[in-house]
């Protein structure tokens, strides 16, 4: 197939290229290369990617009109996986009108041209975040998620809503990913297992809000992958052709046993500093997948011991 994929330089965008280019797929990859990342780890990624045939890379950004249409037109991509957005659920108020342009208006540009090119299938990222205060666990995809506690969290949900409409309206076949908590090689920097080990090896502090009692379920990038090319693969066929997936691995981990596994990893002691919780983030992540299991017939295994140990490996040989 020929896949256009945004977000082509970040985490889970790298690796999602990867993965369809060694199939023998078509890839279009697309990124503005924001610098509210990691510039030199975007670039690396990049510099991997463009190595490999079949990607073709655009650097652009999905809030431009003449550049994104005249993408289409040229490259006229079979599907298409959307990445890009603005991420993080500790953004300022100084920061909402970037969250919405690139993450709301920014992806619903990218429904018209899908619309227009009659993409046989969009998948895009949304975010376990969505689910907000109050919901049952494990969290299940029939969940209301009508009350999130941080702005991302809103636009990925407000995302899914206007996905659904495009669906129900114009017949665009299109799936959202609820991901939990991706960790792995390459990973984000800002984020608990690429920041924790970064630290413990440096002697710094680590914080732990909520005083480590917090709970996430760590999902590892390679599960991450295999569902989202398993689901690109199967274009949803209900009226309308629309459905949102959690992708996670259904075993929550509370943060001061992920310092200890990681802590096993590295033979090293942890700084700890315990702070209280934090505004916009949920005190526990845990994802029902029984729906993504009866779609695709997979569910991630891969457990947090082996995909940390995986993500240190890598660390240490990325290093030297």
């Amino acid at each position: 197939m020929k896949v256009l994929v945004t977000g082509a330089a970040g985490f889970i965008g790298y690796h999602v290229c990867e993965r369809l280019l060694a199939r023998g797929d078509t890839v279009i990859g697309v990124d503005n290369l924001d610098t509210s990342g990691d510039v030199t780890l975007k670039a690396t990624r990049l510099s991997r990617l463009k190595a490999a045939p079949g990607f073709g890379f655009h650097r652009m950004d999905i809030r431009d009109v003449k550049a994104c249409r005249e993408l289409f037109e040229s490259a006229t991509p079979e599907r298409v996986v959307h990445l890009a957005a603005r991420v993080g659920v500790r953004s300022l108020a100084s920061e909402a009108p970037d969250y919405a342009e690139t993450n709301v208006t920014g992806f619903l540009r990218m429904l018209e041209l899908c619309r227009q090119a009659k993409v046989a299938h969009l998948v895009f990222a949304s975010s376990s975040s969505v689910y907000g205060e109050g919901t049952p666990l494990p969290f299940s995809e029939e969940a209301t998620a009508d009350r999130p506690l941080s702005l991302y969290a809103a636009t990925k949900r407000a995302d899914e809503l206007i996905a659904h409409a495009y669906s129900h309206q114009y017949g665009l076949p299109v799936s959202g990913l609820r991901l939990f908590t991706v960790y792995g090689p390459w990973g984000r920097p800002d984020m608990a297992p690429m920041l924790f080990l970064r630290a413990m090896l440096e002697g710094r502090p680590i914080v732990l809000n909520g005083e480590g009692r917090m709970q996430r379920d760590f999902t590892y990038v390679d599960d991450v992958v295999e569902a989202l090319v398993r689901v690109l693969d199967k274009p949803p066929e209900g009226t309308p052709p629309y459905r949102v997936l959690n992708v996670g691995r259904g075993a929550p981990v509370s943060m001061a046993r992920f310092v200890d596994l990681l802590e096993e990893q590295l033979k090293t002691k942890a700084w700890v500093e315990l702070r209280p919780g934090r505004s916009g983030e949920l005190e526990v992540t845990s994802a029902d997948v029984t729906a993504l299991e009866r779609e695709t017939g997979f569910r991630p295994s891969v457990p947090l011991e082996e995909g940390l140990a995986k993500l240190v490996a890598w660390y240490r040989g990325s290093e030297g």
